[in-house]
């Protein structure tokens, strides 16, 4: 019985000091990256899994970081990293206009129409990830750890075609940011 709860105490022992070894292989290759990730893939006719998430995996990731930041259970910023309310959050490409529309022939009355714009989840094809990566030396074991995404929608010219991409905002998943953002 002695001889098997040594063995016990030596293995955790041994199975200590190589999971220590291996923190002292970590390599810090970057404290900061930032990177954009097309979720929506742009061409039809590529395999699904190439730069795409699948339709229903990506409207539900989408709406759980946009739940998420609509609720105020995760803090929210701007591109300048100032922080926004909840209701902030949820203005951002929602807005109701009211246009005051003469008629051109007689008796010129004037009619009120009121233009409604809410965000269009299916627009957001990117999120731009803010990462942390370390990689072991030996094993060269990559890891990544993410300190804060931001949604980003696709922008249209009246024409149809893409104008640009634009990051709706940024949510930090480290507790240390934006305070260690540098200053732009």
């Amino acid at each position: 019985m002695r001889k098997i709860v040594r063995l016990a105490a030596f293995a955790g022992m041994l199975a200590l000091i190589s999971s220590c070894g291996s923190k002292s292989n970590e390599k810090l290759i970057t404290e900061r990256i930032q990177y954009d990730v097309t979720i929506k893939s742009p061409e039809a006719d590529w395999d699904w899994w190439i730069q795409n998430l699948e339709g229903g995996k990506r409207e539900a990731f989408v709406k759980m970081i946009l739940n998420a930041a609509y609720s105020g259970k995760v803090k929210s910023y701007d591109y300048f990293n100032k922080a926004l309310t909840a209701a902030q959050v949820k203005e951002i490409d929602n807005r109701t206009d009211t246009l005051l529309q003469t008629s051109p022939v007689p008796p010129y009355n004037d009619t009120t129409i009121i233009v409604e714009r809410r965000l269009d989840m299916t627009k957001i094809i990117r999120v731009r990830f803010l990462e942390e990566w370390t990689m072991n030396e030996q094993t060269l074991e990559f890891k990544k750890k993410v300190l804060g995404i931001a949604p980003i929608k696709e922008v249209l010219n009246d024409d149809g075609t893409v104008r640009g991409y634009t990051p709706l905002f940024w949510v930090y998943l480290d507790k240390e940011y934006p305070g260690k953002m540098p200053e732009k």
